[in-house]
């Protein structure tokens, strides 16, 4: 394990982050975005679209963004990008090799939360996506900052440009329950007024496409909240007349909870936006809300009321198992963690939570200064954080922190930050389990 403090790379220190625009472009508002002829998305093409973005999000109103940004543009990104999403599976496998035969080294980056010039800076900060560098993003693009859209679209643009090399695994923030409490859906509104329920229902279509965790060169497992408990299949029940069938169940008493299996994380069902606690679809929930505790074994995540808590002996037990070296989540900001003082704070955008006979534990959080908008004047004034995994082991992390882009630009916020819980806890669980209960047709086009 090796850590670098904010800006450097390979030993040559880089500038502050900029108090300017970095990518600053000339008037764009008069010539919309629009498909490149050939039809493919190029590194040029995507760093004019970053400097778009910029611009817009520096002098133009949210509800002119669609003058820039046109509807008919935006779907086809999206759309472009979810069918690619939807093709991959649950668990994904990233190699990270270059075309010549040789490794390339991976980035892993964390929750970023709509904090669209923090991203801009990662990713020219750790060197943008290409032969020698792979990304795996872990969740969380939106909600809570006031760019999550614009952000989202940025990193589909690559995705789409680089499908092999740049990955994109789902948050617990990307449901629909989360996005109408936290802003996003808000958002896409105030942006795109008649035509935001239509975009909103794309991105959450597209949401749902999002792989739930990914295996980087068999050796590094990564997820946005982390392990997972195995479903049982309960004895089935004798009708007359009926058909017998195996109800699949998941113990949410933590009586008798195991430790799921990537099999079992392979087969779930991830298509639904906002996963339940219980049946086949249990582990989704586990996956994308889940958090590690000192406690020893497996237990339900009360503070959340959906998830788990886990401790270092299941850590210990899944890298054993699977001849793996790291774990890598995210999931929790400065927020949460000032709350569960028995595991490290986030103020340099990480933590190395689990350190057992087998490997390591890691939390990475990228949005530094989070959140955007706060109720209390006191701010956690956090750095957020990337992962860098270098050949040929990709098992000793270098920890890259930096520090937010400032100023931000003046926006106010989508959602009641005074009212609104300041951490995903106490969710009004039903309504979520009330939503998940449709089809998939169904749940996108309310």
């Amino acid at each position: 394990m090796s850590e670098s403090n904010s800006h450097t790379n390979g030993g040559n220190p880089k500038p502050e982050p900029a108090t300017e625009d970095p990518t600053a472009a000339s008037d764009p508002s008069t010539t919309p975005l629009s498909w490149p002829p050939d039809g493919e998305l190029s590194r040029d093409w995507i760093r004019h679209f970053t400097s778009v973005l910029s611009w817009c999000s520096r002098h133009l109103p949210p509800s002119q963004l669609p003058s820039v940004l046109p509807p008919v543009f935006l779907q086809r990104l999206i759309l472009t990008a979810s069918n690619i999403l939807h093709r991959e599976p649950n668990l994904v496998p990233v190699d990270p090799l270059r075309g010549d035969g040789e490794s390339a080294s991976v980035v892993v980056v964390g929750d970023v939360h709509g904090q669209l010039h923090d991203v801009m800076f990662l990713l020219e900060d750790a060197g943008f996506p290409g032969e020698d560098r792979f990304f795996v993003f872990n969740g969380d693009y939106v909600d809570r900052g006031a760019w999550g859209l614009e952000t989202f679209v940025l990193l589909l643009a690559w995705k789409i440009h680089l499908p092999h090399r740049v990955f994109l695994l789902r948050g617990n923030h990307e449901s629909k329950y989360c996005t109408s409490i936290y802003g996003f859906e808000q958002e896409v509104m105030a942006k795109y007024g008649d035509q935001g329920p239509m975009v909103y229902r794309k991105c959450l279509r597209c949401f749902e496409g999002l792989p739930l965790a990914s295996i980087i060169a068999d050796r590094v497992y990564t997820a946005h909240g982390g392990l997972f408990r195995g479903v049982v299949a309960a004895p089935p029940k004798k009708h007359k007349g009926k058909k017998k069938s195996r109800k699949i169940v998941g113990d949410v008493s933590g009586g008798a909870m195991k430790l799921g299996s990537l099999d079992e994380l392979a087969r779930a069902r991830r298509t639904v936006l906002d996963p339940p606690w219980q049946g086949a679809n249990l582990i989704p929930g586990d996956v994308l809300w889940s958090d590690p505790s000192n406690k020893p074994g497996l237990s339900p995540n009360k503070e959340r009321g959906i998830g788990l808590l886990w401790g270092p002996d299941m850590t210990e037990e899944f890298l054993y198992q699977y001849q793996i070296k790291l774990i890598i989540r995210s999931h929790e900001g400065p927020d949460a963690r000032d709350k569960r003082h028995e595991l490290g704070g986030m103020d340099k955008g990480y933590t190395i939570d689990h350190v057992v006979a087998s490997g390591q534990l890691i939390t990475v959080f990228s949005a530094p200064d989070y959140p955007q908008f706060q109720a209390t004047e006191e701010r956690y004034n956090n750095q957020g954080a990337y992962i860098v995994l270098n050949p040929p082991d990709y098992s000793t992390p270098v920890f890259h922190s930096f520090e937010a882009v400032r100023p931000r630009p003046k926006v106010n916020p989508y959602y009641d930050f005074e009212q609104v819980i300041d951490s995903d806890e106490e969710l009004d669980l039903k309504s979520m389990d009330n939503g998940s209960s449709h089809d998939t047709n169904a749940s996108i086009s309310n």
